[in-house]
């Protein structure tokens, strides 16, 4: 695999920003041919597109990038000799993609069947996931981008330090440590997301339990249990995979939806504001102003 692919895949596991550097055009002589690329992230370069002038220059607009992202790719034309002060003389094309990480988090607890499953599907989606589990051998060898086991003896510790706004999901062998995380991450009210595998009973189970340990009503009711979206059927662990995906999905779009509702409802107000001002200031208006 080469050097690029990789760092592409750690900074996507680490959550980092990177810009993707690749030599598109070559005309004349220049340090290396159409199709090298680099990757640039705040710190390191990964790859080379041939050192020297071009390279340096290179990086530097790269975290010019990663400072103030744009909205598409850039490209860029560089004459090694007049504007580099390089000997080769050619020309070179290069082209910057900024590589955002993945904004949506999921969090998964459960390396079982079910779990398995469920990396499957979320690994093509747009997202990252933090899968954890206290098996330490569990987990398959070979696991895509985006997905970071962990294995720690105790998960319901690891609650406190989880990002705020990510979907959790609770999905463990054991049904006290299942209480345990999920005990913990109701009380944290910044989570996104809160559900629980298990059926309507195992739900007033916890319920009960939950409450008698300290917790109100309105932190119990964020609860997700059963999870899945509704209707879907099945009990084989794929089943069950797609239809938690779908539900995932699902409240993803919710979140945009609300966040964009938002956004427009802040630009009308403004507009409104900005438009009665210039009304009331008018001395050919009188009916918004009295």
């Amino acid at each position: 695999m080469t050097a690029w692919v990789q760092a592409l895949a750690r900074c996507a596991d680490a959550g980092m920003p990177a810009v993707l550097v690749t030599v598109l055009s070559v005309r004349g002589s220049a340090p290396r041919e159409a199709g090298c690329k680099m990757v640039v992230t705040g710190e390191e370069l990964h790859g080379s597109i041939g050192g020297g002038t071009l390279e340096h220059r290179c990086a530097a607009i790269a975290r010019d990038l990663l400072a103030a992202p744009p909205p598409g790719p850039v490209l860029r034309d560089f004459p090694l000799g007049p504007a580099l002060g390089q000997c080769c003389g050619g020309q070179v094309s290069v082209l910057f993609e900024t590589v955002e990480p993945a904004s949506w988090r999921i969090v998964l607890f459960g390396a079982g069947h079910v779990g398995r499953a469920l990396v499957r599907l979320l690994a093509d989606l747009p997202c990252r996931v933090d899968w954890i589990d206290p098996r330490p051998d569990i987990f398959p060898a070979d696991l895509p981008a985006g997905i970071t086991p962990r294995s720690v003896p105790d998960p319901a510790a690891l609650v406190p330090d989880l990002p705020a706004g990510c979907a959790m999901l609770v999905m463990t062998h054991d049904h006290q440590l299942d209480y345990a995380i999920i005990s913990a991450a109701l009380r944290r009210p910044d989570l996104g997301w809160i559900g629980l595998i298990g059926s309507a009973t195992k739900r007033a189970r916890f319920s009960g339990r939950l409450a008698r340990g300290g917790l109100d009503p309105d932190a119990i009711a964020r609860l997700v249990c059963p999870i899945g979206l509704p209707g879907t059927g099945g009990k084989l662990p794929a089943e069950i995979a797609i239809a938690v995906a779908a539900q995932l999905l699902q409240i993803r779009g919710s979140v945009r939806q609300g966040r964009e509702s938002r956004k427009a409802a802040d630009l009308t107000g403004r507009t409104g504001m900005a438009g009665n001002a210039a009304c009331a200031a008018s001395a050919h208006c009188r009916g918004c102003a009295e």
